[in-house]
């Protein structure tokens, strides 16, 4: 079977989750092979469906002026984050 690999670099976690979904669609089409996304994100925390604001201890204020956004997606599990050097498959 093949595998696509794609290395992004770094990529903004809503323009990457978009990507996801895109190729996830097509895959299940069998408009695109089984893919492997490769990329790191700008600094960011996600909140899961179990996610609670008040786990993160910065204020709105404090994110923005440290240049970190804040995302809610779909997944489990409650808050992360994500930047720099640190590879996201």
């Amino acid at each position: 079977m093949k595998l696509d690999i794609i290395d992004l670099g770094l990529v903004d976690y809503e323009t990457a989750w978009k990507l996801q979904d895109e190729y996830a669609a097509e895959i299940a089409e069998g408009k695109r092979p089984p893919t492997l996304l490769l990329l790191e994100h700008p600094h960011v925390y996600t909140f899961g469906r179990k996610g609670h604001a008040e786990n993160l201890l910065w204020s709105e204020e404090q994110l923005k002026q440290k240049g970190i956004s804040t995302h809610w997606v779909d997944r489990g599990g409650d808050v992360t984050y994500h930047g720099p050097g640190q590879l996201v498959g």
